[in-house]
């Protein structure tokens, strides 16, 4: 149909249609590829131990992960903390992404699947990843500390009385926040990997503690197990028996509650 065109336009216009004919499959690749999985869920091997992803909450810090991250080495784990976006306060659909973007590296690496771990507003993030990328197919272990799963008080005070220092992560994790009805609306541990959350009553920023209560996850607060015992939110990822529980949480057996004996 170009036949009617002299050689130099007919060379100039089949380059313009290939061009833009990549440029339809770049996009279609960028639309696909952000998923790993389908909307069927193939669960994985709960017998193995993929590497871990520690995921960091509200602001990115990870000092704390970082303590979990050395105990998790010492026991032989290959283990990441995410580096967040930004200042680890905006939308927690762009964390979710930066989860997928490490997930995928690890995928790519050869790895079969992966054990994710969320402190605080990264447990959310971690579970706005699975519902978005289809993550019941690579994820092994989901553990979450502290997570306020059905929001938390603060954030919506914060959103209330000071909504210009109330970041969009800080009002995403408001309790009537669409993020959070959107997540807890139906199944809250979607198929795939096994689900446990760790929380603890002495929590003043996920607030009420049993915010971090997940329907369908083996849920447990640290003083269940261990009465008596005292852990703020922050040092949840730091604390050894929280460290201790976690460390149970991801092995080759089943998740079970923890025994005394995390508690010595």
């Amino acid at each position: 149909m170009l036949d009617h065109l002299a050689p130099a336009r007919r060379r100039l216009v089949i380059g313009l249609l290939g061009l833009i004919a990549a440029a339809a499959l770049a996009l279609a690749a960028a639309v696909v590829l952000p998923r790993l999985g389908g909307s069927s869920v193939d669960p994985v091997a709960q017998d193995a131990q993929p590497p871990v992803l520690l995921v960091p909450g509200y602001g990115g810090g990870t000092a704390g992960l970082d303590v979990l991250a050395a105990a998790l080495r010492n026991e032989g784990r290959d283990v990441t903390v995410v580096q967040l976006a930004g200042d680890g306060t905006g939308d927690l659909h762009v964390q979710a992404g930066v989860v997928q973007e490490a997930v995928r590296r690890l995928v790519a690496a050869g790895a079969p699947s992966v054990d994710l771990v969320g402190y605080s507003a990264g447990g959310v993030t971690v579970r706005l990843w699975m519902r978005t990328y289809d993550g019941g197919s690579v994820a092994r272990r989901i553990v979450t500390l502290g997570s306020p799963h059905h929001g938390t008080d603060l954030a919506s005070l914060g959103a209330d009385i000071a909504p210009s220092a109330c970041p969009e992560a800080c009002r995403q994790l408001a309790t009537d926040s669409d993020l959070i009805r959107q997540l807890d609306r139906g199944d809250e541990t979607p198929a795939g990997p096994r689900w446990v959350s760790i929380w603890t009553t002495d929590d003043q920023i996920s607030t009420p503690p049993d915010t971090a209560r997940l329907a369908g996850a083996l849920d447990f607060s640290v003083q269940q197990v261990c009465p008596g015992a005292e852990v703020t939110h922050g040092q949840l990822p730091e604390d050894r028996v929280v460290i201790a529980m976690v460390e149970d949480q991801l092995r080759r057996t089943p998740p079970v509650l923890p025994g005394r004996e995390v508690c010595a």
